[in-house]
């Protein structure tokens, strides 16, 4: 029994640890879609977010101010997005990918440029990090508590309310006299809140620095459980920590040896998150019914 405990408690630990940026990532996809915009630029501003908290972190020696560039970050990409897709009714496919193309490429040079490190930013000290609480980072156990405040949110206020009903039907919200693109426009603000700060706690919290490449998928990741949970905040909690717990575990199985297997390759571990990802949505996502308006820009009749 000890040595059961002894191997779930480090699982249950690393599953946690891995699960914050996926559920920072996922709500802020959730306020997004929410409101009709679609978002897989999650990954961008993530990536953007995990380089300036790095950066700012490393030269102020300040992991607050690191954090706020962060989330600056994410709400600057943000509002390009909604730029393209609010203002002028740009597909919002196509501009999420450029934000992702965007960010990818203009990370690393930037990393490059200032630091001359290979497109990575040096190691950040101790005091550079955002510092644990109560045996967990900081950025989890405010992660853990956005899931229920985001529930209340939607479902509890009257933001929420017109929130979700701009989603469903944006032609009924704007003849009742309240602008769409200004509540877009919220969505997007808090999506880039949320997705830059998924991104510092990648640099600054669970990693030491920036490196390219960083975030891995994981915008991507959480797209996948905000449509395996129908987009609603605690199915999407639940899915994120289903991708973070097989996350966990193939860490742990990477270089076992297994009975008539043997060592099982790296490379074919590491797939194993992204295997249940497909098998997943292609089981459930025929049922995860998106909001009506998802991706379809709005044009106020005149």
């Amino acid at each position: 029994m000890d040595d059961v405990i002894a191997l779930l408690l480090p699982l249950a630990g690393a599953t946690v640890r891995v699960a914050t940026p996926l559920v920072l990532a996922a709500l802020a996809g959730l306020y997004s879609e929410r409101a009709g915009v679609v978002d897989i630029a999650l990954e961008g501003k993530m990536l953007a977010g995990a380089f300036f908290a790095a950066a700012v972190a490393f030269q102020a020696g300040d992991p607050w101010l690191g954090l706020g560039a962060g989330v600056a970050a994410g709400v600057a990409l943000a509002l390009v997005h909604g730029y393209a897709c609010v203002s002028h009714g740009g597909n919002q496919v196509v501009s999420g990918m450029a934000i992702n193309i965007l960010a990818a490429g203009l990370a690393p040079t930037l990393a490059y440029a200032w630091f001359q490190l290979g497109g990575q930013t040096p190691l950040l000290p101790n005091g550079a990090r955002l510092p644990n609480v109560g045996g967990a980072n900081v950025l989890v156990w405010a992660t853990a508590a956005l899931v229920p405040l985001t529930a209340w949110v939607l479902y509890r206020t009257r933001f929420g309310l017109r929130l979700r009903a701009v989603g469903e039907n944006p032609a009924a919200v704007d003849t009742a006299g309240i602008s769409v693109a200004g509540l877009r426009y919220r969505a997007l603000v808090i999506t880039g809140v949320l997705s830059g700060a998924a991104g510092a706690y990648l640099s600054i919290a669970h990693g030491a620095g920036f490196v390219r490449d960083m975030t891995a998928g994981k915008g991507f990741l959480a797209l996948a459980a905000l449509i395996f949970g129908k987009w609603r905040p605690w199915p999407t909690l639940a899915a994120c920590l289903l991708f973070a717990f097989t996350d966990a575990v193939q860490v742990r199985l990477q270089g076992v040896e297994l009975p008539l297997v043997g060592t099982v390759p790296v490379q074919f571990i590491q797939m194993v998150p992204y295997v249940l990802t497909v098998l997943l949505l292609a089981g459930f996502v025929g049922r995860a019914v998106a909001p009506k308006a998802s991706g379809i820009p709005f044009v106020k009749e005149h």
